[in-house]
């Protein structure tokens, strides 16, 4: 059996890690009463009662717990901002090469990736590390979200009786190019800078689709939109968790189609002299929580798609 605290459960994050485990009989979650949740010293208890702790907070509060720990054993996986880039933390996003994988089944600091970032990278490493893009390329992104994204503070603003007429349109927002995902969505391709990045949130719950434009100037060599197609089919050939549409796909992509699944769907758009790449998932899959469980599978030597859903 083994031992999970979820450092944060109440927020969007851990209550969808807690609903991915409510079938699993090889976990025992370590629940801490209300009036303890946020006390250091029952927290400190708890995580290092457990062999895998998710942390489901702020920064700070992130470092905090992390700074808690002291059972060498336990598995720290967290999904916040906090440690994604720095070198002794393992990202979560094992379909990005044999290596990122095999660290994440040895790994007892996991860092899950951000849901936009996450969208952008899985786009961006194929295209760097199989060099068909200079790290020096000046990219651009769009991604559009669901509110859920927010947290619990925009949850209740767009589900409210009344509310502004103003979020019943699609709002960007990020306009000062300071996101907290760019650091992370700059380090892991191994981007010279950070790309032009423009959030989208609009009026519905759950579901992401991240766009990376690439217009055949941008590339290092002219293939075409059928060979950058191979490049992405090539790259996350039999993953599980990533699944590369067929070409010429329906031109219409919603935003919201893979809500409840935890894997992702990567599409190819354009012609030869422009082209569009995009990943399709669910912010709250594969975006957060999705993500997180199917870490801590791999980091205990499981199936990594045990208790997640993923499409055929």
């Amino acid at each position: 059996m083994v031992n999970v605290f979820i450092d944060g459960r109440e927020g969007t994050t851990g209550l969808r890690i807690f609903e991915r485990f409510s079938k699993r009989e090889d976990l025992r979650v370590i629940a801490l009463p209300e009036e303890l949740r946020k006390d250091p010293t029952a927290r400190k208890e708890a995580i290092n009662a457990a062999d895998v702790a998710f942390l489901c907070l702020p920064d700070a509060a992130a470092r905090e717990s992390v700074s808690l720990v002291e059972n060498d054993r336990v598995i720290v996986i967290d999904a916040s901002t906090a440690h994604r880039t720095l070198p002794d933390w393992d990202y979560g996003f094992p379909e990005l090469s044999a290596a990122h994988r095999e660290a994440l089944s040895k790994s007892n600091r996991i860092a899950v990736p951000g849901c936009h970032a996450g969208g952008f990278v899985s786009l961006a490493y194929p295209l760097v590390t199989g060099g068909l893009l200079s790290p020096e390329a000046p990219l651009s992104c769009f991604s559009i979200t669901g509110y859920s994204g927010g947290g619990k503070k925009m949850i209740a603003e767009y589900e409210a009786d009344e509310r502004r007429a103003e979020i019943d349109s699609p709002r960007q927002y990020g306009l000062g190019q300071q996101h907290k995902h760019l650091p992370e969505m700059q380090k892991i391709p191994g981007l010279v800078r950070p790309p032009v990045f423009c959030p989208i949130v609009s009026d519905y719950a759950c579901g992401m689709v991240v766009s990376l434009p690439l217009p055949a100037e941008l590339l290092t060599r002219r293939i075409g939109v059928e060979g950058v197609h191979e490049l992405f089919a090539k790259h996350y050939a039999d993953q599980k968790m990533v699944k590369v549409l067929p070409a010429y796909t329906d031109p219409m992509l919603g935003s919201n189609n893979l809500t409840g699944y935890d894997h992702m769907e990567i599409a190819v758009h354009g012609n030869d002299d422009r082209m569009v790449v995009t990943a399709r998932f669910d912010n709250l899959g594969k975006g957060a929580s999705g993500a997180a469980v199917q870490c801590m599978n791999i980091a205990l030597g499981l199936d990594e798609t045990t208790g997640l859903n993923v499409g055929e």
